[in-house]
């Protein structure tokens, strides 16, 4: 059984990925050259213009950027697109320092969207499976992601958000859940309360 969402796209010769992916470095990197002052800085301080990159065997040569590039940054020092064309915000969490924050237009979304839905239609669900998204909804991309890509494969989809494990047992039970998306950690620990659950109410049976 098949299990491509984008065929086209999954399915595609080494050669044709190739040729995707060095036109469409080329394209970005004009894109960032353009708009993108701090990133245009970190070219030109190492001799480098867009024509300089002609193919993926020129990747080695731009400059990366660090985490501390990306909270110097922050938080529009990075934004290639103009605040008006941008309709969400995600960040990370912070835990290290300041938040990194990144902006998504409605096309950045359209793709994410489709990412995740690739991931889920691999794992082997359709439009018939009934999907709980048990990531955080928030700043953190994994829940609106994972829901946008139910959505697009057709799931019935339960956005459960994270933690209220309770709930999220009461969920998968009653509404016959197919799908978790969750951390490994969680799902695990969802499993264990599941057992103890069962458990219990053996104990209490004989």
């Amino acid at each position: 059984m098949e299990r491509y969402y984008q065929p086209e796209i999954e399915t595609a010769s080494l050669e044709q990925i190739k040729a995707w992916q060095n036109e469409r470095l080329l394209k970005q990197v004009k894109h960032v050259w353009d708009n993108v002052p701090y990133y245009r800085k970190k070219m030109e301080d190492k001799g480098l213009t867009p024509d300089d990159i002609k193919s993926l065997d020129d990747l080695h040569k731009l400059p990366f950027l660090s985490k501390d590039d990306l909270r110097e940054a922050y938080p529009y020092g990075l934004l290639a697109k103009p605040l008006s064309e941008c309709v969400r915000i995600q960040s990370t969490s912070g835990t290290t320092g300041k938040r990194v924050v990144a902006f998504y237009t409605q096309h950045d979304i359209d793709l994410w969207d489709e990412c995740c839905a690739r991931a889920i239609v691999a794992a082997g669900g359709t439009k018939d499976d009934v999907c709980q998204v048990s990531y955080g909804y928030g700043l953190f991309t994994g829940g609106p992601g994972l829901n946008g890509g139910s959505h697009k494969v057709g799931c019935l989809t339960i956005p459960t958000s994270s933690g209220n494990t309770e709930r999220q047992i009461m969920f998968i039970m009653d509404l016959h859940a197919t799908i978790l998306c969750c951390t490994p950690s969680y799902a695990a620990y969802i499993g264990e309360s599941l057992k103890q659950k069962h458990n219990s109410r053996r104990e209490k049976s004989a």
